[in-house]
C-alpha cells in the first residue's frame, strides 16, 4: 500500500508537521508516552501508549484545530470559524477559538446528546442544531460559511489539520526513538496521515498500520477496492466515518503500510483493559489501536509499538455497560437460569450450593408464568459474581451434579 504513490507530491510534508509543532507546542499538553509492562506481557510486543486523552478537551483534535486557527489572517479571525461536528473536533475547535478570541459556530445534528451541546457551548461556541444526520448538519454549515463569510474548519480533510495531528508522532518519536510500528485509528484519516508523514521521514523504518471498526471500513474500502457496508452502532463512534477525505485518502495510499479491522467485542475489551490496567478512561475510537494489537498479536510480536489513545470522551453509562459486559465475558459476572420445583425450600437448597462454592449472589428472579414448564415448575434466574471463569465452571458443575438443569446467559 505504502508504495503506490510515494514519489508523488503530497499535500503535507514533514516540514509542515515540524512547523505545526513549533506553532502549537506551547499551548497544548505535552502528553506522556509511557511503556505498558502489563500490555507488553499480554501481547508479546513492547507497547508504548500516547495519552492524548489527557489533552484539556480529552482528545488529540486540539492539535489540528489550533494549527489551523493560528494560520488565519486577521479578517478571517474577525469573521469567525464554523464546523460541523458532534464530537471531539467541535470541542477542540471551540476551546482554542475561545482562547484566541475567535468567534466559533458549531453545527450539530438535532439528536446530539445534550451533554455534548453543553460542553461545546461551555467552550464559548455558538451551537446550531440542524438536521437529523451529520450530512445535513455539514451541508448547513457550508451554507452558513458562504452566507456569513465564516472560515470552515474541516475535521480531517485539510492539510493544516493533518499537519497538526502529525505532531503526535513527532512527540512519540522524540520520547521513544526506538518505536518501529505505529498502530493508529482511522476515521476520516487526518491523524494517520499526519503520523505517517512523520513515520516515513524518520531516521529508521517505522511501519504504519491503520485500524478501523468492522462496522465502518470506509478507508479500507477506498484503499483496498472492497465494498463492505459502513453502518451500525459502533462503540468507536469517533471513527465511524462513511466517506474518508480526498486529501487523506491520497496520503494513506502513499504512506500507510496496511489497514486492519477490529470487532466490537475487541473494542469493548480494549476499553476495559485500559481502565483496569492503565487506570485511564479511553473512548472506543481511542482504544482501537490496542484492539488491533490484541486481535493480531503475532503480527506485532517483538515489535516496539506506539499506540495513540486519541480520545477519552465516552458516556459514563456506556462505559459502565462496557465494563460489565467484559466482566460477563471473563466469567466474573453470570446470569444462570435454574429449573426448580415450586415448593418450600427449593431456593434454599440451590443457594446452599452457591454458598459452598463461595459464589456471591447479586440478584434472584423467579419466573412462574412466562415459561415452557408445567404450572408446578419455575425458572429461577440468579445473577452472581465469581472470581474467574474457572470458578464459574466449578459452580455450574456443582449445580448439575446436584441434579439441577441450569443454563448460562451469553452476550455477543
Amino acid at each position: 500500500m505504502a508504495t503506490q504513490t510515494k514519489t508523488a507530491a503530497l499535500p503535507v510534508t514533514i516540514d509542515d508537521v515540524r512547523a505545526a509543532h513549533a506553532r502549537i507546542r506551547d499551548a497544548i499538553v505535552r502528553t506522556p508516552c509511557f511503556f505498558s509492562r502489563t500490555l507488553s506481557e499480554l501481547t508479546g510486543a513492547k507497547v508504548y501508549l500516547k495519552f492524548e486523552n489527557l489533552q484539556f478537551t480529552a482528545a488529540y483534535k486540539e492539535r489540528g484545530a489550533l494549527n489551523t486557527l493560528l494560520q488565519l489572517d486577521e479578517a478571517s479571525r474577525a469573521k469567525g470559524v464554523i464546523a460541523a461536528s458532534a464530537g471531539n473536533h467541535a470541542q477542540g475547535l471551540a476551546y482554542n477559538a475561545n482562547r484566541l478570541g475567535i468567534p466559533a459556530t458549531i453545527v450539530m445534528p438535532t439528536n446530539t446528546p445534550t451533554v455534548k451541546v453543553v460542553q461545546t457551548e461551555g467552550h464559548g461556541a455558538t451551537v446550531i442544531l440542524y438536521g437529523d444526520t451529520f450530512d445535513a448538519a455539514y451541508a448547513h454549515a457550508r451554507e452558513l460559511e458562504a452566507e456569513r463569510g465564516y472560515t470552515f474548519v474541516h475535521p480531517f480533510d485539510d492539510p493544516r489539520i493533518v499537519a497538526g495531528a502529525g505532531t503526535v508522532a513527532i512527540e512519540m518519536l522524540e520520547d521513544v526513538p526506538a518505536i518501529d510500528t505505529f498502530i493508529t485509528p482511522i476515521g476520516g484519516g487526518g491523524l494517520i496521515s499526519g503520523m505517517a508523514t512523520v513515520a516515513k521521514a524518520a531516521d529508521h523504518p517505522v511501519e504504519v498500520i491503520g485500524v478501523e471498526a468492522e462496522l465502518f471500513p470506509s478507508m479500507y474500502n477506498r484503499i483496498k477496492g472492497t465494498d463492505m457496508p459502513c453502518a451500525g452502532d459502533t462503540l468507536a463512534e469517533g471513527i465511524a466515518v462513511k466517506e474518508p477525505g480526498g486529501i487523506t485518502s491520497r496520503m494513506v495510499a502513499a504512506l500507510v503500510d496496511d489497514i486492519v479491522l477490529v470487532s466490537e467485542r475487541s473494542l469493548e475489551h480494549a476499553v476495559s483493559l485500559l481502565l483496569q490496567i492503565e487506570k485511564s478512561v479511553v473512548e472506543g475510537a481511542g482504544a482501537a489501536g490496542l484492539a488491533a494489537l490484541l486481535d493480531h498479536p503475532e503480527r506485532f510480536r517483538d515489535r516496539t509499538v506506539g499506540i495513540v489513545l486519541c480520545g477519552g470522551n465516552i458516556d459514563t453509562r456506556l462505559l459502565a455497560n462496557v465494563l460489565l459486559r467484559d466482566l460477563v465475558r471473563a466469567g466474573r459476572i453470570a446470569r444462570l437460569s435454574v429449573r426448580l420445583k415450586d415448593q418450600p425450600g427449593a431456593l434454599f437448597h440451590v443457594a446452599s450450593i452457591f454458598n459452598d462454592q463461595r459464589v456471591n449472589i447479586i440478584e434472584v428472579y423467579h419466573q412462574r408464568i412466562f415459561t415452557h414448564l408445567p404450572a408446578k415448575g419455575l425458572i429461577t434466574d440468579i445473577e452472581c459474581e465469581t472470581r474467574d471463569r474457572a470458578h464459574l465452571d466449578r459452580l455450574l458443575k456443582a449445580l448439575r451434579d446436584a441434579g439441577y438443569e441450569v443454563s448460562e446467559a451469553t452476550i455477543a
